[in-house]
């Protein structure tokens, strides 16, 4: 089965919570964690990326939290994945070209015109479309 792993898929809704909880303060990992029923130290990992990755801002202290950093209008949905995750591709073959059966397969060009419409589908989608 395809689909995203915890982290894409915790991101997205610490986004979508910030985007649409906020209303101009930060917000807590802590309080994200506890909204969703997420496990706070994985929360935090990944929000700690996103602080690297530049779409969010973090602040320190007391009254610490974490802050959209990007117009999410602006990130398509592929971009967001690989940023975090690496490469996405239905099969092995299709990021990674140290596949023995490479010069062999007889799907690999059939697996690449899936990957491909996925990816096509997924650059059209951007995050504020998602968190909305």
């Amino acid at each position: 089965m395809l689909n995203i792993n915890k982290t894409i898929e915790y991101a997205l809704i610490a986004i979508r919570h910030i985007n649409n909880n906020s209303k101009g303060k930060q917000c807590t990992s802590r309080e994200i964690a506890s909204t969703y029923n997420i496990p706070q130290e994985l929360l935090a990992k990944t929000l700690q990326k996103l602080c690297k990755k530049g779409y969010l801002s973090s602040i320190k202290g007391a009254n610490g939290g974490y802050l959209l950093n990007k117009n999410l209008e602006n990130i398509n949905f592929i971009d967001f994945i690989e940023s975090i995750e690496g490469p996405i591709g239905i099969v092995k073959c299709s990021t990674d070209l140290n596949c023995e059966l490479l010069d062999l397969c007889n799907i690999k060009n059939p697996m690449n015109l899936v990957n491909n419409n996925i990816r096509k589908t997924l650059k059209k989608l951007n995050l504020h479309e998602l968190t909305n």
